[in-house]
């Protein structure tokens, strides 16, 4: 930095490569002589005119510096003075408005942010019945209030950090003081520290570098959009990980049985929030594996299948130009390919392709004779169960297309095989220190009022086992 406002003005411009966005002011205070730097797409322009410049333009006195500028001109702003180039820059593409001071060495920083924003809404993935209706958005600022509403306390612990050589994004670590458990917040902030990535755009950039098995196909950190279930969760003693850009919080540590419970469940009927869980366990099975008990059954045990329905098989397959296992791979990647347009179509159009296309090239390919209606049916039942679990839907697709393959080669023995193998290692994982089958295995008892079943909240007395808390009691009676 020099000591002369244009050269710092057209030096840092020239940084900054002259992007026509990149904007400065000269002006005469008293005195003194003010360079202003700014991005003008950054910035908030009417709180620059009518906080900073009116102020400035209606200073009485003839000379100006710091300690007047922060006690008496801009005294509603929080200013910081910086001595580096490096600052001036960070603080330039952090939304921040620079002053220099002519015969000053340094400059003046302060947050001038209007970024585009958009309104908290009811996130498309979590929808709720009753209950709350706000997610999170691609604001980190934003997100940091919609938690801090629901967590009025001084045990908030908040800790950021900058990621990317490039993008610098800020990564916010939540916890709460005397219930989260240190050694998670100290391991989970050093993976932060060590990450070294030129950019770092959505959180599921962060989600890689917290995993700690490298290409498992278990999901390993929890991931929502409802600042509701971030902060029921904290009060269990798990830790949330905030990432400006992006509406997906994660949070850790992360069990498969999270992935069973829904926002709607905390706001209805404990009964019947215990058979819907009951029904989203049942669609993860028929998920997996259904396409690739029917394909074994049909090849190789036939015979264990009831006379009628056997006929009805046999009837509906006469005469098809392919084999079982062939048809049904076939029907797989046809229903895939129509899920992908469905995504990625604009939202109306996606959804009259993906009914037209699946009513038409099914119905179409059974009456032409080169697809049965069993496989559709088996086909459309497993891929519609998978979005009982929409969370889990990544993993339950590689894994129903493993199962068909070992149901096409090996039969239900196959199968077999290929379940106990997998909750075998379902049930050898251990992420941050939590076994990811708990609270069944390893079975902890107080735990399992919110498993799989779902007792009243008056009757959870205690916070999870597993999260390792400070404080274990939640209710006092």
């Amino acid at each position: 930095m020099f000591f002369n406002v244009e050269k710092n003005l057209n030096y840092f411009k020239s940084k900054l490569n002259n992007n026509f966005d990149v904007s400065s002011r000269t002006i005469m205070v008293g005195e003194t002589k003010l360079g202003l730097l700014f991005i003008k797409s950054l910035i908030d322009k009417e709180v620059f005119v009518n906080s900073i410049m009116s102020p400035l333009l209606e200073f009485e006195g003839k000379n100006l510096n710091f300690e007047i500028l922060e006690n008496d001109v801009l005294k509603i702003f929080e200013l910081e003075k910086i001595e580096t180039d490096k600052d001036v820059i960070t603080k330039l593409t952090q939304n921040n408005l620079i002053i220099f001071i002519d015969g000053e060495k340094g400059a003046i920083a302060t947050d001038m942010e209007k970024a585009p924003v958009r309104t908290p809404a009811e996130p498309p993935t979590s929808s709720v019945i009753m209950g709350p209706r706000e997610g999170f958005v691609e604001d980190v600022k934003s997100n940091i209030a919609l938690i801090r509403m629901r967590l009025k306390t001084d045990k908030l612990v908040i800790k950021d950090f900058e990621v990317g050589r490039y993008t610098k994004t800020k990564v916010c670590i939540f916890s709460i003081d005397g219930i989260s458990d240190t050694a998670l917040v100290k391991k989970v902030e050093k993976k932060l520290e060590s990450i070294d990535i030129d950019g770092v755009v959505d959180s599921h950039y962060i989600l890689s570098f917290l995993q700690e098995g490298k290409g498992l196909l278990f999901k390993q950190v929890g991931t929502t959009e409802k600042p509701d279930i971030v902060v029921a969760k904290m009060l269990e003693g798990r830790i949330a990980i905030l990432v400006d850009g992006s509406p997906i919080v994660l949070t850790l540590p992360f069990v498969f049985f999270e992935d069973l419970q829904s926002s709607n469940d905390y706001y209805t009927n404990p009964l019947y929030v215990t058979f819907m869980r009951i029904i989203r366990m049942l669609g993860v099975f028929l998920a997996a594996i259904l396409p690739g008990v029917f394909l074994s059954f049909r090849l190789y045990h036939y015979k264990a299948l009831p006379l009628k329905y056997l006929i009805t098989v046999a009837n509906s397959t006469q005469g098809l130009p392919f084999s079982p296992f062939v048809e049904m791979v076939f029907i797989l990647v046809l229903f895939q390919i129509l899920y992908e347009v469905s995504l990625r179509l604009p939202r109306y159009l996606g959804i009259a392709t993906s009914i037209v296309g699946a009513l038409v090239l099914g119905d179409t390919g059974v009456k032409a004779g080169l697809i049965s209606s069993p496989v559709v049916i088996i086909i459309a039942m497993s891929i519609i169960a998978v979005y009982t679990v929409p969370e889990q839907a990544p993993q339950l697709t590689v894994l129903r297309v493993i199962f068909i393959f070992l149901g096409g080669t090996l039969g239900i023995l196959g199968i077999v095989a290929g379940m106990i193998y997998f909750v075998n290692e379902m049930n050898t994982l251990n992420f941050y220190d939590v076994p990811y089958l708990a609270p069944y295995a390893p079975r902890i008892s107080s735990d399992l009022k919110d498993a799989l079943f779902k007792a009243s909240v008056t009757q959870m007395e205690k916070r999870p086992v597993i999260t390792k808390t400070k404080n274990k009691v939640r209710l006092k009676k």
